[in-house]
């Protein structure tokens, strides 16, 4: 393999000739293959912003010349438009490495150094003129900007997220208008209980979609308020005055969304809130998708031995050995999704509370954990919706025969006999497996049309 060699403060070593990135990166290589996960490209994306954006505030305040920067904003364009393409290798870091994230940090300094350093006509490593740490890195530290890159990369992911859960809320609640004059029986505690409609079910399920997206985007949008230009501790070492308000703002022309500074550049660093408060919000979600799950799995529970109330699509044959046999594995893998949401949360809180003092170096766990569950959500729940949600029938006739020998029907009759006597009903409506009408005419409670008319269905919804 033809290298080059790359020389930094701890001496010297071969980089592949033809790679962008240079010995730092080459370093993160050989001290971290751990998971062989890579930074996702929305990450990626972020962060090459983010460098685009200090390359022109840092020219526009005059610390950094125009040829240099010119190129390094140019670099920052090819790469971003590039990064399913030509520069898809370029960033090998593993998710696991160096604390705070100054591997990757420097994996993207030297990446649009060494592009930048082509389009000038010069070779890459020739750092003595184009500097990835003194000119791509100028007015920042990984400290600052590996943080709001994960915020940018979370806004937008969050943002495909939200729209994914909004159409799954759609679907929803067109079955919950499709079943909302179908009668059946409620439970509470998996036993009989008060009589619902199969649309009621399905509305709540809606309105728990809802909800959570709704926390979903408040969380988002704390994450607006950006910790760059705090360099290495918070105080803007090495940045010009006016820096921090022109890097924001441009950063909010690229992205297109309304950034602010932090309101307290010490506490941005040190702490992770923010993020966690996000992953937090995914967990909910998680929780209630997971719940979802199971209720459908419960539901279509048979054919013969179960609920059976509605019928999930059969997508695919459930068994190697019993013909026939047709699982809920849509609804299966949704829970197999929640449950690793759920887990990608248990490490993202462990990591935020690990900050210690000035800085919270455990950010990448953090930002690949967030990102890995909204990915994980925004790839399956459209299939999860238009292979699952969209073809889900209802069993009406099990549904109303089911409510028929309910035997928690006698609530109704509690205002006319009293709870005891209801009761007492209640339980001969077990022993005999009758409906409830039957028991009040055979003991003369009421007279048979009277019995039809107190417990008609559609009255009692």
């Amino acid at each position: 393999m033809n290298s080059r060699i790359e020389k930094d403060s701890l001496g010297e070593m071969e980089v592949p000739a033809d790679a962008y990135y240079g010995i730092q990166t080459q370093r993160a290589i050989c001290n971290f293959p751990v998971s062989g996960y890579r930074a996702r490209p929305e990450f990626i994306r972020s962060y090459i912003l983010v460098k685009k954006a200090a390359a022109l505030t840092n020219q526009e305040l005059g610390v950094l010349d125009r040829v240099r920067g010119n190129a390094i904003v140019s670099a920052a364009d090819e790469v971003l438009s590039g990064l399913s393409g030509q520069y898809s290798d370029q960033f090998p870091v593993d998710i696991f490495q160096a604390g705070a994230g100054t591997s990757f940090n420097m994996n993207v300094n030297e990446v649009l150094a060494n592009r930048a350093l082509e389009i000038l006509g010069r070779s890459r490593g020739d750092y003595s003129f184009l500097s990835p740490n003194d000119h791509v890195n100028m007015s920042q530290s990984t400290n600052d900007t590996f943080p709001t890159a994960s915020c940018i990369a979370v806004i937008f992911a969050a943002d495909r997220l939200i729209d994914v859960l909004a159409s799954l809320s759609e679907a929803f609640q067109a079955k919950a208008l499709e079943f909302s004059r179908i009668p059946k029986s409620g439970r509470t505690h998996l036993m009989d209980a008060l009589p619902v409609t199969l649309g009621d079910e399905f509305g709540a399920y809606t309105a728990a979609l809802l909800r959570a997206s709704g926390r979903i985007e408040e969380r988002r949008n704390d994450l607006l308020e950006l910790p760059l230009g705090g360099t290495a501790t918070g105080t803007g070492a090495n940045t010009d005055p006016e820096y921090r308000e022109l890097v924001i703002s441009k950063l909010s022309e690229l992205c297109k969304l309304p950034f602010r500074k932090a309101s307290n550049s010490f506490e941005a660093l040190q702490s992770r809130s923010q993020l966690a408060a996000f992953s937090g919000a995914l967990r909910e979600l998680a929780l209630e998708l997971i719940r979802i799950a199971n209720d459908l799995r419960l539901l279509n529970a048979g054919p013969t031995t179960g609920i059976s109330e509605i019928e999930l699509p059969a997508v695919q044959p459930g068994s190697s050995m019993m013909p026939g046999k047709y699982n809920p594995v849509m609804a299966e893998c949704l829970d197999m999704i929640g449950f690793q949401v759920v887990g990608n949360d248990t490490a993202v809180a462990f990591a935020a509370q690990a900050g210690q003092l000035e800085l919270n170096v455990m950010t990448p766990v953090i930002t690949s954990n967030i990102l890995m569950s909204i990915s994980l959500l925004t790839n399956y729940l459209p299939i999860f919706q238009n292979r699952c949600v969209e073809g889900i029938k209802a069993n009406e006739d099990k549904c109303r025969a089911y409510l028929e020998l309910n035997p928690i029907l006698v609530t109704f009759l509690t205002p006319k006999l009293g709870y005891l006597k209801a009761a007492e009903i209640a339980k001969e409506v077990l022993d005999k497996r009758i409906p409830v009408k039957e028991v009040l005419v055979m003991r003369g409670l009421l007279s048979k049309e009277e019995a039809d008319e107190l417990l008609k269905i559609e009255n009692l919804l």
